[in-house]
């Protein structure tokens, strides 16, 4: 029976002779290997071409193969019904005998041996002496029993060969399938005589019939459920044995839906289907069918638009024809793999970009990338640290616990996260976070691994650090919690401070305002009272009080933080020193004075005339601490003021700070007072001996400084302040002269004189008046301005900062420079706010008189101020003065100008109308149509950026309503608008009266060229 699996094959030569013949071979034409071995091929076909067996001609496929010897193969194949007959005959060769049987027709006697009789169930004595057929025949299984009396009768009746499958019932109760082959024996005249038969047991062979029948019902449902495409094919060969084609034999029901091919079976790809298939596809077939070894790959059919998962095994062994094909379509795993792929190019891009250690491993947990953070931190290759070679990186301490996490996270698929030690290249170990998050799929497989290493080693001592102040947790919550009450303690003296001062700013206003009219009046009460001594006694007892009342005021402001500083760059050490001769005079021969300055002092930006009367102020609360006779010691060096300290006291930032500390060995005070020291008119001295506001002003110059004062004080044993002004990097600054003090010489110029309080305003212009002025006068910032724009000449404007209505003297001022570039600006306040003081300093440019002043001081101002504009006009010879200049003799022309912004469009408007031109204002584009369309321009100067249109939109739609007319663009770009007509002409923003003239005088000489 083996030799059934051996393939039917005949090995022929180059010349045609049989050089070789296998056990199929004999098998199917029945010559032996001896019988056709040597002689020509010729020797197995008869002249109709059919193989010559043993037995005679037989029909046969044939299937010739080229064999690298030049000689070739044939694979013989008989039809699917000799090959099913041939192995029946097999089996009935080696079936079981039962027994045999001889019925005397005549008679109705049947003899039979002793195993027939037992089949029957029938005694086998009986049977040998001879039993009617009916005997045996009630043994045949019901069903099959009338069936069985026909073919016997049939066969007597001179019909064919008896030959006959049933059932019979044994008398165990079992079922066997027999065959009953037997054979009429006529008498003379052919009258039946005799019937007799054997008896085969074929209930083995039924079984495997059934068994047989059952596997092809069940390969066939396995066949069918396959949720992948199957299909056999048969491989189609040219004549040079390449395989061209193939042709679909079968196909399950999933074929369709994974090729998109209906009704495939019958037809052949190239040919019916695709013909432009790729070849490798029938190669790899072809090489599975004449190797007979299976394959499996992946692979694109581009004609399809398909890629496949592939499995193909052979069918009937070496040499066959037919392929067995498993696949599946896998197009989206492939898109979506090569998706992966560039978005794992484009990851691998930007972690290479990261500052932290970046890596990537298989669904198994094998590292395979790493960026060149990783790589420079170890020192080691990516070749030693792939697959599990990152452990000999980890400190060992930690290698199992990491290892044990990473295999935990792998199992579950859940993000890995750990700390471990690393080791650096130099061979120092840190410590990092490490965390990996797995990559997966719409099914939720893992496809990948993303992980990170973050380098926590100051975490890590820092909570070592912890874990050491743990220990003393108790003490330390105790000594925290004394620091918050502290704190809260500085916190609500701040916040009190804060509210005094704002409520000391306000009133010092009001009384600087008084007091300008107080004084102003005694100034000019001085002259009429000329010549007498008593009551010129009493103006000068009343101007001093006055300036006791200013100094008043001026501390309250510094104490309020409202006073406009003038901070330069200065060397405290260098100041103090030269202010040596300045604090004996005032502290008095009784105390001795000690000024130590350490080398490398520190600069600060802080102005001068504060520091000096902080100074001041320090030393005579000492000398009065200490009775006048003592030690006054005044420090000078550089301090750093850390965390911790800024964190337990309000408004405090950490830093590098100039120190300037005064101490005096004084009666020292007690906490209580310490407390109180710095809020304003708060003494400690006698009823009249002072008014509580040198503390207070050492307070609000410090913090409107940015700094920070500090009082230390103990009773009996004197005092300590210590003032902190913030480092400043930059060089000292030169020291500027101070203008002495002299009479007041005034002057013939114009002064508009801007107060909103009636009595400031008419004591001011009486003095300015006194003093020669020619003088204006306004109410508030717009009035003034309409002065202003009146075209009267005026060389100094002098404005109070704080005025009411919607126009504020800043802007006032800044629109009145812009109108008269030569206009000297002097402002004066008794209280700046923030309009002209930003951070406590001055606005750069801004010149501040501060009420109350004195005639004196005003007329040095002013004549301060005129002669450094002197100055500048003879460094620019060309430069504007504050007249208009008379427009160049020319027809005057119409200008429409567009502007949203309305201060630009005002003064823009008033120097085109001072050029002589009439001018049309618009704010929108929509109102400059309208306006174009209802009278005749000649230029149309205009904005690029407005609300409702860009402006070169707008001029082309003015052009086509006014063809011809000039155009301007007023613009802060470097150029026109794209597309605009070449003739416009381009005015940068910001822009002067010359540049604004030229500008249209341009844009008229091309539209007069134009026309």
């Amino acid at each position: 029976m083996d030799t059934t699996l051996t393939p039917p094959l005949v090995f022929v030569s180059s010349d045609n002779v049989i050089s070789g013949w296998s056990e199929g071979a004999e098998r199917l034409l029945g010559w032996s290997r001896d019988d056709v071995v040597g002689r020509p091929l010729s020797a197995i076909f008869d002249e109709r071409g059919f193989f010559i067996g043993s037995t005679g001609p037989q029909d046969l496929d044939a299937e010739k193969v080229p064999s690298p010897d030049g000689g070739s193969v044939w694979a013989l194949r008989g039809n699917g019904r000799q090959l099913l007959e041939e192995q029946l005959e097999l089996t009935f060769a080696n079936a079981d005998v039962i027994g045999a049987w001889d019925w005397d027709i005549a008679a109705d006697r049947v003899v039979a041996d002793t195993r027939f009789a037992q089949a029957f169930g029938v005694n086998p004595e009986s049977a040998r002496e001879g039993l009617p057929l009916a005997h045996f025949a009630a043994g045949i299984h019901p069903d099959d029993r009338a069936r069985v009396t026909r073919e016997i009768e049939d066969a007597v009746a001179g019909g064919p060969a008896f030959n006959s499958e049933y059932r019979i019932l044994r008398s165990d109760g079992s079922l066997s399938h027999v065959l009953a082959r037997g054979r009429l024996v006529q008498a003379k005249g052919h009258r039946p005589a005799r019937f007799p038969g054997v008896l085969f047991d074929i209930t083995a062979r039924r079984l495997a019939e059934s068994d047989a029948h059952a596997n092809r019902q069940r390969y066939r449902s396995l066949f069918e459920m396959l949720p992948d495409g199957f299909c056999v094919i048969k491989m189609i060969w040219d004549a040079d044995g390449v395989p061209v084609d193939y042709e679909f034999l079968e196909v399950n029901s999933a074929f369709e839906n994974h090729t998109g091919i209906t009704s495939a079976v019958g037809k052949r790809v190239r040919r019916d289907i695709a013909a432009g298939h790729e070849q490798y596809w029938f190669d790899i077939y072809g090489k599975v069918a004449r190797t007979g070894e299976p394959v499996s790959f992946e692979n694109s059919a581009e004609a399809l638009g398909r890629w496949y998962q592939v499995q193909a095994f052979p069918i009937d062994g070496v040499g066959s024809e037919h392929v067995a094909v498993l696949f599946s379509d896998v197009t989206d795993r492939r898109r979506t793999e090569l998706a992966l792929k560039a978005s794992e190019a484009e990851f691998r891009t930007l972690s290479q970009s990261m500052l932290n250690h970046v890596w990537t491993a298989r669904p198994d947990g094998q590292l395979d990338w790493f960026n060149d953070r990783v790589l420079a931190f170890s020192g080691k290759s990516a070749g030693e640290l792939v697959g599990n070679g990152w452990a000999s990186i980890v400190h060992p301490g930690d290698l199992e616990k990491a290892a044990a996490t990473w295999s935990a996270a792998l199992a579950e698929n859940e993000v890995y996260q750990t700390e471990f030690r690393i080791r650096r290249a130099d061979g120092r170990y840190r410590w990092h976070l490490v965390r990996a998050v797995p990559v997966k799929g719409e099914c939720g497989d893992v496809w990948r691994w993303v992980g990170t290493n973050t380098d926590i080693d100051h975490a890590k001592k820092n909570e070592a650090a912890l874990a050491d102040l743990n220990a003393t947790l108790e003490e330390r919550i105790a000594e925290r919690s004394e620091q918050l009450l502290l704190s809260q303690k500085a916190l609500q003296q701040s916040q009190k401070m804060e509210t005094i001062g704002k409520l000391t700013g306000g009133v010092a206003h009001d009384f600087n305002n008084l007091l300008q009219v107080v004084a102003g009046n005694l100034q000019l009460l001085s002259r009429d009272v000329s010549g007498n001594e008593r009551a010129a006694s009493r103006v000068d007892n009343a101007l001093a009080g006055v300036a006791r009342g200013a100094k008043l005021a001026s501390q309250l402001l510094a104490f309020g933080r409202r006073q406009a500083l003038e901070p330069k760059v200065i060397n405290v050490g260098r100041f103090v020193k030269g202010m040596d001769d300045l604090l004996r005079r005032s502290i008095g021969e009784g105390v001795d004075i000690e000024v130590i300055v350490a080398g490398g002092l520190w600069n600060t930006l802080a102005d001068p005339t504060q520091v000096e009367n902080a100074l001041l102020n320090l030393a005579i609360n000492a000398r009065d601490a200490m009775d006048g006779a003592g030690k006054l010691t005044i420090e000078v060096g550089n301090a750093f003021l850390d965390d911790h300290y800024a964190a337990t006291h309000a408004d405090v930032s950490a830093g590098q700070y100039v120190i300037l500390a005064v101490s005096d060995t004084g009666s020292g005070m007690s906490p209580d007072i310490l407390e109180q020291v710095f809020e304003p008119f708060f003494s400690t001295k006698p009823e009249g001996k002072g008014t509580g506001l040198g503390l207070s002003m050492v307070y609000g110059f410090a913090k409107q400084s940015n700094g920070h004062v500090k009082i230390y004080s103990e009773e009996g044993h004197g005092t300590t302040v210590k003032l902190y002004l913030p480092r400043e990097i930059a060089e000292e600054e030169r020291e500027t002269a101070v203008h002495t003090a002299g009479a007041a010489v005034g002057g013939t110029e114009t002064v508009l004189v801007v107060e909103d309080d009636d009595e400031v305003r008419n004591t001011v212009v009486e003095t300015l008046g006194d003093l020669g002025y020619r003088v204006l006068t306004a109410r508030d910032a717009q009035s003034g301005l309409s002065v202003v724009e009146s075209g009267v000449a005026i060389d100094v404007l002098f404005t109070d900062v704080v005025m009411p209505g919607t126009l504020k003297s800043p802007e006032m001022a800044k629109l009145a420079k812009a109108r008269l570039p030569n206009l000297v600006v002097l402002f004066t306040s008794g209280y700046t706010e923030n309009s002209i003081v930003h951070g406590g300093k001055l606005d750069h440019g801004v010149e501040l008189l501060s009420k109350p002043y004195t005639r004196e001081a005003l007329d040095r101002r002013i004549r301060h101020l005129l002669a450094n504009r002197r100055q500048a006009t003879q460094r620019e010879p060309g430069a504007a003065t504050n007249t208009a200049t008379p427009a160049e003799e020319r027809a005057p022309l119409k200008l429409l100008l567009v502007e949203d912004d309305f201060l630009i469009r005002m003064n823009t408007a008033e120097v085109l109308r001072d050029l002589g031109h009439d001018v049309i204002e618009a704010g929108t584009a929509a109102q400059a149509i309208s306006a174009a369309e209802a009278t005749s321009i000649d230029i149309l100067l205009t904005d690029i950026g407005l609300p409702d249109m860009q402006g070169g939109d707008l001029a082309v739609a003015v052009r086509e309503i006014r063809p011809g007319i000039g155009i301007v663009f007023a613009t802060g770009e470097t150029s026109v608008p794209p597309g605009a007509d070449p003739s416009a002409v381009l005015l940068v923003k910001p822009y002067t009266e010359r540049s604004l003239k030229l500008a249209i005088d341009s844009a008229s000489e091309r539209e007069a060229g134009g026309a």
